[in-house]
């Protein structure tokens, strides 16, 4: 078996990837297709060998490798050559899960020999433990094959539990299979069923955010709350924060190239970071002790001003006090009422201390008063 037998036929099949859709294929060899999917097309060599011709090397590779990782077991077909953009393997002749299920029921001991496939995936390292029916074949001496594998390796996501199988089973045998795997193992069955049911509400969630609506200029009016450079404190933090995390990255790249533990180098920055830090705390705490104690001095200061201009006030009050003004007149009264008579007959005026003497008012023979200020003033 010569590979470049392969390549010469290989090289006269032109095979194109078109996203979401099987390949699109334009044929100059003499092989016949036997089938084509979304990496490649498989067209027979002889009664027991095919070659699959893929649209770009990557899926080549990787077809190639997810084969490689299980070639001594008997679940995958045999590879006997490669090249940049073909593989010459086994044709695996037996009959899909897909067509088998369709007179077939799905017995406890076929349930077993999946269970017992999604094992090997697990132990010869594939990231994605589940496989569809239709690549699934059942043998005539009922073994199991599996075929295009290339997605089984090199993923960045999968899903924990073998949701494409159960998928591809349909409602009644997904049923039927998830209780024969709860009748071996009840911890898997219910860890599956787990992550069936956390599928479903991430289902539904997605669903309900997809038909919200969202206000835009609320959110864009609360989403200020997220600034940070329009408070200089927060702000000068952030960005220390930032500095630090920077360096420390950076220092630990530094370090990993010369040799130096990454823990260890951690560590140092840390504990350097963290003196740093306190003795800019320390100095925080003196200027926040020195602004508390001058606004205090300040605060004292304040009532002392008050006290005094209350002590000024009191002051200049006793000073308009008449009583205070004129101690020795004993019966000395600032009055503005009509009767300006006092029982000691004397009346101090405001503006000097001249003493006048008022008599008591009397009637004349006519009846006429004699005021103070009337004008038979009696002096």
């Amino acid at each position: 078996m010569d590979i470049k037998d392969f390549e010469t036929f290989a090289n006269k099949i032109k095979v194109r990837n078109i996203e979401n859709e099987d390949v699109e294929v334009v044929n100059y060899s003499p092989l016949v297709m036997m089938g084509k999917g979304r990496q490649g097309a498989v067209f027979q060599y002889s009664d027991d060998i095919c070659i699959k011709v893929f649209g770009n090397e990557e899926d080549c590779e990787r077809e190639h490798y997810a084969l490689s990782l299980g070639q001594h077991t008997d679940l995958f077909p045999k590879v006997y050559a490669k090249g940049p953009l073909f593989i010459a393997m086994e044709i695996i002749k037996g009959v899909d899960l897909r067509e088998y299920l369709q007179s077939q029921p799905l017995t406890e001991e076929l349930s077993l020999k999946l269970i017992d496939l999604l094992i090997t995936f697990k132990e010869i390292g594939y990231e994605r433990i589940d496989h569809h029916k239709r690549q699934i074949f059942i043998l005539p001496e009922g073994n199991l094959k599996v075929i295009d594998v290339a997605r089984t390796v090199w993923r960045d996501r999968v899903y924990p539990y073998p949701r494409k199988l159960l998928t591809s089973l349909g409602k009644e045998n997904k049923e039927t299979f998830l209780s024969h795997v709860q009748a071996l193992h009840p911890e898997l069955y219910s860890e599956w069923t787990h992550f069936i049911e956390m599928e479903e509400q991430a289902r539904q969630i997605c669903q309900k955010i997809m038909n919200e609506s969202t206000d835009k200029g609320k959110l864009k009016d609360k989403s200020k709350k997220l600034l940070t450079t329009n408070d200089e404190t927060v702000y000068s933090n952030q960005l220390e924060s930032l500095v630090h995390k920077v360096f420390k990255e950076e220092w630990v790249k530094a370090m990993l190239v010369k040799g130096y533990d990454p823990d260890k180098v951690m560590d140092i920055i840390d504990e350097h970071i963290e003196k740093k830090m306190m003795q800019e705390n320390k100095i925080l705490q003196e200027k926040k002790m020195m602004q508390e104690k001058k606004m205090t001095q300040d605060k004292a200061s304040k009532g002392n001003r008050e006290q005094d201009s209350v002590q000024t006030k009191e002051v200049d009050k006793n000073k308009n006090n008449k009583k205070d003004r004129y101690p020795d007149k004993e019966d000395f009264y600032r009055s503005r009422g009509n009767d300006r008579i006092f029982q000691s007959g004397g009346f101090y005026g405001v503006r000097n201390e001249r003493y006048r003497e008022f008599p008591i008012k009397e009637k004349d023979d006519n009846g006429n008063n004699y005021g103070r200020k009337g004008k038979k003033y009696r002096r």
